[in-house]
């Protein structure tokens, strides 16, 4: 029996996923739990097994394709078998954004909706211009072959055949304007740009008297822009919102790190390991309970007051900047802080978190201080209202009473949104969480 292999959701505000890779081809035997393919949502790339034996019969959805959850991608089933005809399911067109007067004014919540009177074909919606149409590119196929023969991008060259056609002459007076006749090219350069699409006319040659070489063509290759991946395109879209939505502000606070340095090197000494983002995430967690406002969300017009604190820790990949979560973290002693980010971390640089265990943060740390920063700013994930950004711990020469002591000083900035906000609020939560991780008493308490 012919089984539908389907796109699968693989967290609650997952829509739609693209399928970055096929681990088995058409006419490949599976097995139940076999690695069918890897998906990249907006937030991972993670494999999905098969659900059945058999053989994969057909593909439907090919590498590089987004579509719908719970759309169908493949078939398995046994060899023979008759497979179904299925359309390549499309992603579900994005809402356009809202335009910023449509929010200025919602609704009272008291009022009761009164139907409007009915209105008119003509009347009901005003008239829309339509989109402009793509330009046709129209050329001769004499003159694309002449282009092609010459490494030259057709598109550039003026037209003079009907309906702005280009013809063989346009490409050969184009040749003679640009001195295409005096460009000293080698012919494994040319071949090379002819089989990669190079104009060789934007080419600088670095070969003696201004020859292009190979080795140009290359580099050429090389600078072409790439498309970002998912992943990159929806942190881009998500910081960009942030950012241009809810008004940043910055307090920065010094912590005197000396005391619990030593205190965790005594506890390294005794086998009890933890990491200094151990001591913020609970200095951040305690000082969010004194502070929930700072725990908060605003949309602009509600606030959302959040008692619990599902904590993100920031983790840097090579594709990309992902937030794991820890749920309920003001549940959690020091010791469990310690294994839930090492085992959420762990996960993120396999590429295995999933979705869910990406959302729903309510503040989140970003540390920085094993790169050797004096000092950064982070921007507001969505859906919270601060951030933490950790820097470096550097020695530093400190008055203490009349002597001078290098003492370890970390620098903390907190990015706040100013819409719940104030400056006040925001310099109070940063010395609570200062004051926390200097607070040694606690820390010899809690170890």
């Amino acid at each position: 029996m012919v089984q539908q292999v389907i796109m699968p959701k693989l967290g609650q505000t997952v829509e739609e996923s693209t399928i970055v890779k096929w681990h088995k081809a058409e006419g490949d035997t599976v097995k139940k739990g076999d690695v069918l393919f890897e998906i990249e949502t907006d937030k991972a790339v993670l494999e999905s097994p098969s659900f059945y034996d058999g053989t994969l019969l057909k593909i439907v959805v090919g590498e590089g394709h987004t579509v719908p959850v719970k759309a169908v991608v493949a078939f398995i089933g046994e060899p023979g078998e008759e497979v179904p005809e299925v359309e390549v399911p499309k992603p579900a067109p994005k809402a356009e954004a809202a335009r910023p007067a449509a929010a200025a004014a919602p609704a009272p919540a008291s009022a009761s909706p009164v139907p409007s009177p009915a209105l008119s074909a003509a009347s009901s919606a005003p008239a829309v211009a339509a989109p402009p149409q793509p330009e046709v590119f129209r050329i001769s196929p004499r003159a694309r072959r002449l282009a092609e023969h010459k490494s030259i991008d057709a598109r550039k060259v003026a037209g003079t055949g009907p309906q702005g056609r280009i013809v063989e002459r346009d490409v050969v007076g184009y040749l003679e304007e640009r001195g295409y006749d005096r460009l000293r090219i080698t012919p494994a350069a040319l071949a090379l740009a002819s089989m990669e699409k190079i104009d060789v006319l934007d080419v600088i040659g670095s070969g003696e008297g201004g020859r292009i070489l190979a080795e140009d063509i290359e580099e050429e290759i090389s600078a072409r822009p790439e498309p970002m991946s998912r992943m990159r395109q929806v942190i881009a879209e998500r910081l960009a919102t942030s950012f241009n939505t809810a008004p940043h502000f910055y307090v920065t606070v010094k912590a005197d790190l000396t005391e619990l340095m030593a205190l965790r090197a005594e506890l390294k000494a005794s086998g009890r390991r933890y990491t200094v983002n151990d001591f913020i995430m609970k200095a951040v967690i305690d000082a969010l309970l004194e502070f929930p406002l700072v725990n908060s969300w605003t949309d602009g017009h509600n606030v959302s007051l959040r008692r619990k604190v599902h904590l993100g820790v920031a983790v840097a990949l090579e594709t990309g900047l992902v937030v794991p979560v820890i749920r309920n973290a003001h549940q959690r002693g020091l010791t469990e802080l310690h294994a839930e980010a090492s085992r959420l971390a762990g996960k993120a640089r396999d590429g295995k978190l999933t979705p869910d265990e990406m959302s729903g943060g309510t503040f989140t740390v970003s540390n920085m201080g094993m790169l050797d920063v004096e000092n950064f700013t982070a921007i507001i994930n969505p859906g919270e209202s601060a951030i933490l950004a950790v820097s470096s711990a550097v020695q530093t020469p400190v008055f203490v009473g009349e002597k001078v002591e290098a003492r370890s000083l970390m620098k903390m900035t907190f990015s706040y949104d100013h819409r719940i906000i104030d400056g006040a609020v925001g310099a109070r939560f940063a010395n609570a969480v200062k004051n926390g991780l200097e607070d040694i008493e606690k820390w010899r308490s809690l170890t």
